[in-house]
């Protein structure tokens, strides 16, 4: 198959998806989770600065809060983070940090309401329905909270302590390059692998019969790739043509944050739906296959 085949299928595939987007009122759904999404941001973060306390010998906690925050929010536009980030540090100034307090737990619990969101979507792109209990994908689902937090927190001490390791090391290789430029940390490099980490555990943990990961990469690549087309097209529009204060006043950051997070649900099921459009094909040839 020649570079233009290949090209043409590609489109093909990706019209099909967006054919069965629409098809399954997937736009309703986007809101679903970008609500969901947006009620859990609040209660994730205070859940994950509650757990940082579990680990408060190896750094201190104010590091870690301002580390956490940065991270949950880098791969946003600065436009639409900054207004959410501020009521953010608001809420964590006046809140405590016992995780097993009824607070910390009731935290996990709707931070995990954002994920079992993404759960429904999925089943719905591949087709599949729920056959496991209620108690085992709500597990699953605050497993994910718990690992999101956990997560974070050692991408703020990889954050932390790699610039110390690379000027370490530049003592001994003065000449290698390679160690030079760590002095900010990996900001960049986290911002970047943990929204691929999360894409992929999407689709490998919330399905109940799962996909082999060959399968689920054309989706997550579409998703990553539209994910950073979106996110730099939201953050021009709301710097150069959004007028939110104007009509929502003291809302303005939540209902672009909304918005933004609206764009990346929809282009979750999305990713979803080729890899539903590409299974659908398999299965059709092997089914054309048999006697």
């Amino acid at each position: 198959m020649t570079a233009t085949n290949k090209i043409l299928a590609a489109l093909k595939v990706f019209y099909r998806g967006l054919r069965r987007f629409n098809r399954k009122n997937a736009w309703v759904l986007s809101s679903h989770i970008a609500m969901s999404m947006m009620m859990a941001l609040f209660p994730f973060v205070l859940f994950t600065v509650a757990l940082s306390g579990a680990i408060a010998s190896l750094m201190s906690h104010s590091i870690v809060v301002e580390d956490v925050v940065d991270l949950v929010f880098g791969s946003w536009p600065p436009s639409v983070a900054a207004p959410i980030t501020r009521e953010v540090y608001a809420v964590l100034q006046s809140s405590g940090t016992g995780l097993m307090t009824l607070g910390g737990v009731l935290a996990l619990y709707f931070a995990s309401n954002g994920v079992d969101a993404i759960r429904i979507a999925m089943l719905h792109a591949y087709g599949q329905e729920e056959t496991r209990p209620f108690w085992k994908h709500r597990l699953i689902s605050l497993a994910l909270v718990i690992l999101g937090g956990a997560g974070l927190l050692l991408a703020a001490v990889f954050e932390l302590f790699l610039p110390l390791g690379a000027r370490f090391l530049a003592r001994f290789f003065p000449d290698l390059k390679l160690l030079s430029g760590w002095e900010n940390g990996a900001s960049g490099l986290s911002v970047l692998v943990i929204p691929i980490a999360a894409v992929f555990l999407y689709h490998i943990v919330l399905l109940p019969r799962r996909a082999p990961l060959a399968r689920i990469i054309p989706g997550v690549v579409v998703t990553l790739l539209l994910w950073w087309g979106a996110g730099a097209g939201f953050a021009y529009y709301v710097s150069s043509f959004a007028s939110y204060s104007a009509t929502y006043a003291g809302l303005a950051g939540a209902m672009a944050a909304l918005i933004f997070l609206y764009l990346n649900a929809a282009i979750l099921i999305l990713g979803a739906e080729i890899n539903g459009v590409l299974q659908s094909d398999l299965l059709a040839a092997a089914a054309k296959d048999q006697p």
